[in-house]
């Protein structure tokens, strides 16, 4: 989980040039992932700089998107697909690192 969540971190001077684009106030793109899709938040996690990862995604029809919110309120498509699943998978044995 950690690796995805720096692979996105790292994506955010992406995110951040296409503001215009694929970016607008949080609440507005939280209502039309619901609205147009049927996705409602899966996970959450806090990046560097208080930048806020948020996975969105329907169990009916298996699509996807994940989100990066700065911390002025704007929120920003990162990546989207389809073939949702919830994974419950266990830690190997052996030493984490």
């Amino acid at each position: 989980m950690r690796a995805i969540l720096f692979a996105l971190l790292c994506l955010l001077p992406i995110a951040a040039s296409a503001q215009g684009r694929n970016c607008a106030p949080r609440e507005v793109v939280i209502k039309r992932l619901a609205d147009k899709y049927g996705e409602s938040r899966q996970s959450v996690g806090i990046g560097g700089q208080g930048v806020v990862m948020e996975t969105f995604a329907s169990t009916e029809t298996g699509t996807w998107t994940i989100t990066v919110t700065m911390p002025n309120g704007m929120t920003c498509l990162v990546a989207s697909g389809q073939s949702f699943e919830v994974l419950a998978e266990t830690l190997p044995d052996g030493d984490p690192t």
